[in-house]
């Protein structure tokens, strides 16, 4: 096991020595005599001469190597009760054939695929055909609704659509084809075919629609696609984010270096080996489902779970313990908030007895703060370490963490350890100077960022310029404050834009204060993310009404809980609505937002000299107190 101070200073002096040597874990058509092109800063790219093919690495190699009768992929629906196992030599076979779909469909490199899938097999078959022949894909979760959908519908341009009838949720199931209907309706880029997934549990199919394409008419039919050349460069996938303006950002991943990233992270920040079983309790809407549910554990030959369910009623709290068990889980990657539930509904661990977790070496925990309380139960009732770790979408893959197959080193409840090799994050104050140790600032990274981060935004440069490289020149800004302590390990204390984190889940509030205006009763409003001790976080609204405006408050609750659950969809968790007289402002109009969370959440704060009217605030908090 080598030294984590060494790794990390090799891959900050000698970057291109480090990530050639980490390259070698990839199988490459064309193999990359560099690692860096720095040729256009503050634009990197990584491995510019390599080419490869990701699903080749994911699937074929370990077919060839003699390893095709290892399971692959286990799929657990605790929706259903069904338990599906592939090995890599029935993955492979799948994912060539549905290739070979996309590809009979005139679908070819470079193309766009949306997929709008639920927690099945085929959402990983999907994408991996995808990669197979170069085909970007762009999975949006399926908790979406319409307008949400069509947005990314009309900024990726997709010539695809990959749905399934619907998904399951306990005491009810969703339809997707309406939803998918009318977002190709509302759009205005109409992709030139639609596949569905019928499920039997779901009403629909696609022969309820004219020209819809149904998955397994179309997969038998097919014949397989081999894997197609790309440059390293080239982009794999476009996963969309919430961005401080309402219009979703998307993030644009490359090919080689993600597969070197998540292959390298696979074997040193997780400790995974081919034939380990791996689990990411996500979803593959989310990039912790791209990285890890699907990409990095194939990349190395290891088992992956697939899970459809919740971490409680579905049926009950040990639903975690028994998929370990079941399946001899090695590693188990979830989010804080999933914990938290399995605490809230058996806070004495009554389920977990009924289970034999002895397979279970950790537990990594990412997508919000990992707060003590819950890291020291989940603690004391595994026995295992558990591990916080933080990254963001728009990295891919671990920024800050405890490197369990590198170095382990000692836990501290709050902390994400420390920075990961390719990772120089800095504290600076907001005039870009450095901050000393323990002091609080912006968490920056120093450029370059290491592979498998963004590439950029898909066809914004200006844009991924203005949200990440320009306020500090030199760093990506990370968009989180916190500190770095004496020991060098982070600190991560929250987001410093509106951009808020609920159950893992990055929402702009600013989409939503949209929805909210819209209502013909509002005259205007604020969404802010306040605390929330299941879910991290929560968005919660407060309105001005329309002067003359007759509606009692439950009735606006609900009018407005529902609109949002339309146009946002259920992942929004709005919920919370209060109706003030006016919101406290600058002079400059701009609404106090950091102010108002924090009265709601009994934190201190300092009247801003540039308020408007400082009698607003006093009624405010007069009535937030009460509330």
């Amino acid at each position: 096991m080598g030294s984590y101070a060494d790794a990390f200073a090799r891959s900050i002096d000698h970057p291109d020595d480090f990530w050639l040597e980490a390259a070698a874990g990839v199988d490459w058509i064309t193999p990359p005599t560099r690692a860096l092109d720095d040729s256009n800063p503050p634009i990197y790219r990584w491995f510019p001469d390599g080419s490869l093919n990701t699903s080749a690495n994911a699937l074929d190699r370990h077919v060839a190597s003699g390893r095709g009768d290892q399971v692959a992929l286990i799929w657990d629906s605790a929706m259903t009760s069904t338990v599906r196992t592939y090995t890599y030599a029935q993955l492979l076979d799948e994912v060539a054939a549905f290739a070979g779909v996309l590809a009979a469909q005139g679908v070819t490199k470079g193309d766009r695929v949306v997929i709008y899938l639920p927690m099945i097999p085929e959402a990983a078959i999907a994408m991996l055909a995808c990669a197979r022949i170069g085909a970007v894909h762009s999975v949006v979760f399926g908790g979406f609704a319409a307008p949400e959908l069509a947005t990314r519908i009309d900024d990726a341009e997709p010539v695809a659509v990959i749905t399934a009838s619907g998904g399951l949720e306990p005491g009810r199931v969703v339809e997707y084809l309406p939803l998918v209907k009318a977002a190709i309706d509302q759009a205005t880029s109409a992709p030139s075919t639609v596949i569905v997934k019928d499920r039997a549990e779901v009403p629909g199919s696609a022969s309820d629609y004219v020209g819809w394409l149904d998955w397994d008419a179309e997969r038998a039919a097919a014949s397989p696609a081999a894997p197609v050349e790309v440059a390293a460069t080239d982009p794999l996938y476009i996963l969309y984010t919430s961005g401080t303006t309402g219009k979703p950002k998307g993030v644009v991943r490359d090919n080689g270096g993600h597969a070197v990233a998540l292959t390298w992270s696979m074997w040193n920040v997780y400790d995974i080996s081919p034939g380990d079983v791996w689990w990411t309790a996500s979803d593959v809407g989310w990039v912790v489902g791209h990285s890890y549910i699907v990409y990095g554990p194939l990349l190395v030959g290891a088992t992956t779970v697939m899970y459809e369910g919740k971490p409680v009623g579905t049926p009950d709290a040990g639903a975690f313990w028994r998929v370990i068990d079941q399946h001899q889980v090695a590693a188990l990657f979830t989010a804080p908030t999933a914990i938290r539930a399995i605490r809230k509904a058996d806070p004495d661990a009554t389920e977990l007895a009924k289970y034999n977790t002895s397979t279970l070496r950790t537990l990594f925990a990412a997508g919000e703060r990992l707060d003590p309380d819950t890291y020291t139960w989940a603690s004391e009732v595994l026995g295992v370490p558990v591990v916080d770790h933080w990254w963001q979408t728009e990295t891919g893959w671990a920024i800050a963490a405890n490197l369990r197959g590198l170095e382990p080193m000692p836990i501290k409840a709050g902390s994400p350890t420390v920075p990961v090799p390719g990772y120089a994050v800095e504290i600076v104050d907001a005039t870009g100077g450095a901050v000393a140790a323990g002091g609080e600032g912006n968490i920056v990274i120093r450029l370059p960022l290491p592979p498998g981060t963004l590439a950029g935004l898909w066809r914004d440069e200006d844009r991924f310029r203005a949200s990440y490289l320009n306020t500090f020149e030199g760093y990506y800004l990370t968009g989180d404050s916190g500190y770095i302590d004496a020991d060098g390990y982070v600190v991560v204390l929250g987001r410093s834009d509106d951009v808020i984190n609920v159950a893992g889940h990055r929402l702009s509030t600013g989409s939503i204060e949209a929805v909210v205006a819209a209502h013909p009763a509002v005259a205007e409003c604020a969404v802010i993310g306040i605390h929330d001790d299941l879910k991290g976080q929560r968005p919660s609204g407060y309105v001005v009404l329309k002067a003359g405006v007759d509606i009692d408050d439950d009735t606006l609750r609900s009018e407005l809980v529902q609109r949002v659950r339309d146009e946002i969809g259920a992942v929004a968790t709005f919920r919370d609505v209060t109706v003030v007289a006016s919101l406290p402002k600058t002079r400059s109009g701009k609404i106090l937002r950091k102010t108002m969370r924090q009265i709601v959440d009994g934190e201190e704060y300092a009247v801003p000299s540039t308020i408007e009217d400082a009698s607003v605030l006093d009624a405010l908090v007069e009535q937030l107190t009460q509330y």
